[in-house]
């Protein structure tokens, strides 16, 4: 309970001491009064005393109490700001929500003059929403937050302001999803589902010298830091108006401090699940007001593979093959399942799994141990578990369609003899045959490319339904070569990862 001071006396210290060398007892009265001005019985209990408008005297001095007030713990602008896209604030609370929370924004003053330097004095926007989209009428000038955190009980605490460390900046024009966004404008309706698959290329990877100087020479420096893509990328995935959308490649700080609050605040929660030797890992979001979350099945595969009993068989067949088994251990990639269920229809639930296999052009055979490992896991969840579920599989799969990882998950097996098993040359050979239950399909298809760099381009990315349980409604056309190759290769300064996002409307059969 947090006690506000509604009159206070108090005596100085040398008073204080004066009396208290005299011999007084200065120990004020300390009484207890309930909203409607009666005295609280001592033996009343902390939990009914204590009440919301209850004052506590002691001595002259007047507190008014109340239990558990908004109040606001963070509150955070994004370090760069661009002219027509999302600003969307961190907001943290207690006993308070940000959906409950009052927002005012305010704009610099600009220069009675008309000349550069903007004043300290602020002018209100009429946007009093969470997310604020600023013009090309501000660039140039610094935007501040006022926030007042609420509990939606009508109950609201403290105001704090945040001011942004600089100006609103001019945005790059045209991006390569505008024209997707004309088909996703509004949130498909509750028999249909909206999936979102994505490498938002992790800033780790991005960041790098290699990166700069070899993996992408043709990019604007500016365009590869992590606040311009970070814009980019909240416009792009707020506009898609999706249910569903599984990122590979998320950085954990971005995932707290930039994608989280800001899909927080376009309807989505978010799950993280982080690789433990990298810094970047994996993150599922879905939309509130659809689905609920039942449970969470993460797996690392290395680990899985080594102490779950679900994968004795395919461990001791990998064991003959010492060199791969070494390979596949040292390996971090994850495997994030979640289980969701329909907040308007119940027992319509969901298994979403989402994850990125090993990336090396030879690691086919790597890539299929991996996948064996997936469906082993995913068979568990969604035939045991929760038999017969529906499952949504997305994900980075390091593999293009004519690849032993692609043909196995969609036609439920692979031969001995398939050339994946000696994709890194016949010293690293270990044929075995797997197998799974799920009748999958590539809901987006086979495009030409998903991953388009400077010296390559291929399909790597997939969404895969159950065609028992889930029907494919529209594709959003992925954008034109043109788009792609406009900046020669990507990313670009108008498309923040070298993949590009797969988006597809699934209904229930």
């Amino acid at each position: 309970a947090a006690a506000q001071p509604a009159a206070a006396g108090k005596k100085s210290k040398k008073a204080r001491a004066e009396g208290s060398a005299e011999g007084e007892a200065a120990v004020p009265a300390v009484r207890l009064f309930s909203r409607d001005g009666a005295a609280v019985a001592e033996e009343v209990p902390n939990a009914a005393a204590w009440q919301d408008g209850a004052v506590l005297h002691i001595g002259d001095a007047r507190y008014r109490v109340e239990r558990n007030p908004p109040a606001l713990t963070e509150l955070r602008l994004p370090r760069s700001l661009l002219a027509g896209f999302p600003v969307c604030p961190k907001v943290s609370a207690e006993f308070a929500a940000p959906q409950h929370c009052l927002f005012r924004w305010f704009r610099e003053q600009r220069p009675a003059g008309g000349g550069d330097a903007a004043g300290e004095a602020w002018v209100e926007t009429a946007a009093a929403e969470r997310v604020f989209t600023p013009s090309n009428a501000l660039v140039g000038l610094r935007l501040k937050l006022r926030c007042t955190p609420g509990d939606g009980e009508q109950r609201y605490g403290p105001a704090r302001e945040v001011e942004s460390t600089g100006p609103v900046e001019a945005g790059p024009g045209a991006c390569t999803f505008d024209a997707r966004h004309l088909y996703t404008k509004k949130v498909c309706g509750h028999g249909s589902v909206r999936a979102v698959s994505y490498n938002i290329l992790a800033d780790s990877y991005a960041q790098t010298e290699f990166s700069r100087t070899v993996l992408y020479p043709y990019c604007a420096p500016y365009a590869l830091e992590i606040d311009y893509r970070q814009n980019l990328l909240k416009k792009e995935l707020a506009g898609y108006s999706a249910d569903l959308i599984c990122l590979q490649e998320v950085d954990k700080s971005v995932f707290v401090d930039s994608l989280a609050p800001a899909l927080d605040a376009f309807g989505l929660e978010g799950l993280f699940r982080i690789k433990e030797k990298q810094h970047e890992g994996l993150a599922t979001f879905y939309r509130r007001d659809k689905f609920s979350l039942l449970s969470q099945h993460d797996i690392t595969f290395s680990e899985a593979l080594l102490s779950e009993p679900l994968h004795k068989e395919l461990c001791e067949q990998l064991a003959k093959y010492p060199v791969v088994q070494e390979k596949v251990l040292q390996r971090s990639s994850v495997l994030q399942v979640s289980v969701l269920q329909s907040t308007t229809d119940p027992p319509r639930k969901l298994c979403v799994a989402n994850t990125h296999l090993y990336w090396h052009p030879k690691g086919g055979n790597i890539r299929l141990i991996q996948i064996a490992v997936a469906m082993s896991h995913m068979k568990h969840v969604a035939c045991d578990l929760y038999p017969n579920i529906p499952v949504i599989f997305c994900g980075d799969f390091n593999s293009t369609p004519s690849s032993g990882t692609y043909s196995f998950i969609s036609s439920g097996g692979i031969a001995e003899d398939h050339e994946d098993w000696v994709s890194n040359g016949e010293e690293e050979r270990c044929s075995m045959s797997l197998s799974h239950p799920f009748k999958l399909l590539s809901a987006c298809g086979e495009p030409a490319y998903t991953n388009y760099v400077g010296g390559f381009h291929g399909c790597l990315d997939y969404i895969f339904i159950d065609k028992n349980a889930l029907e494919v409604e529209q594709v959003i056309p992925l954008p034109s070569h043109e788009e792609i190759t406009t900046h020669q290769a990507l990313p670009s300064v108008s498309h923040p990862s070298d993949h590009i996002a797969l988006i597809c409307d699934l209904k229930w059969k």
